[in-house]
């Protein structure tokens, strides 16, 4: 009887361990796509990709928080939608069920019910990641633009690119060659203003300027710590062509599990 009751509690100790090494549950991210000023036609397919990766890499789930435009889109009624769907989710008791944040081509001065609360839960831990015009957003909060780390100052037309891997061990840039030319085809590339090299850690830059060639340094993805967050930024992604880039997918999903944390 002795030895009974000796194996049963072997095989629970045996057990016990394996019970609580289950994995760990998703992280949450919520992806706003909301515009106040222009509004890019890749965005549709930006969110579809977002969630797809997700799903398929178990890092994440998605929650949208968007408000498709009406025609005209700059009414009263489509200004106050967009207030109450930003009050809804982005309100500081909101933000405490997301781990990460992504704002995916948002344009113009989105009304966040408290900026300083946002910036404050990326400080306290949070994970924000912005994706092409996210620097064209919220050009009059200024904690938002320092905390991104650069801010959108033009762009020309479309060109190809040649696009310098400058950090071959970060996980979004781990499948990109030496040189990343976008499959050879067009992309719209930003110039930025009020970058700031020494907070963050560049990972794909230019050596010329995208239109006229002249050489020069222009960064077009980093990523920094803010606080005890992480802030990932690509200024990648205006055509939906490039979003169906294999490469520019993986670009994204390293970028979002590195500001997680997970990689």
């Amino acid at each position: 009887m002795q030895r009974l009751v000796l194996l049963a509690c072997v095989a629970t100790l045996i057990c016990w361990p394996t019970h609580s090494m289950s994995a760990s549950p998703k992280k949450r991210i919520l992806v706003v796509t909301t515009t106040m000023g222009y509004r890019h036609s890749s965005i549709e397919t930006a969110e579809k990709v977002i969630a797809s990766l997700g799903a398929t890499s178990g890092a994440y789930e998605v929650e949208l928080a968007t408000v498709p435009p009406s025609d005209p889109a700059d009414t009263p009624a489509y200004r106050e939608q967009v207030r109450a769907m930003l009050d809804l989710k982005l309100q500081p008791a909101a933000l405490k069920q997301y781990q990460g944040i992504i704002f995916a081509s948002t344009t113009g001065e989105l009304p966040l019910p408290d900026g300083p609360a946002l910036v404050q839960w990326v400080r306290d831990g949070g994970a924000f990641i912005g994706i092409h015009s996210a620097s064209d957003t919220l050009h009059g909060f200024r904690p938002y633009i320092e905390m991104l780390g650069g801010e959108f100052d033009y762009h020309r037309e479309q060109v190809t690119i040649e696009a310098i891997n400058e950090d071959a061990s970060h996980p979004a840039n781990r499948q990109l060659p030496a040189t990343w030319n976008l499959e050879g085809k067009l992309e719209e590339i930003y110039v930025f203003k009020n970058f700031q090299p020494d907070a963050v850690h560049e990972l794909v830059a230019l050596d010329r300027h995208p239109n006229t060639r002249v050489p020069g340094h222009f960064p077009l993805s980093w990523c920094r710590d803010f606080g005890r967050g992480r802030v990932f930024y690509t200024a990648l992604g205006h055509n939906e062509h490039v979003w169906q880039m294999p490469a520019f997918q993986q670009h994204v999903l390293g970028g979002i599990e590195w500001a997680l944390r997970l990689r």
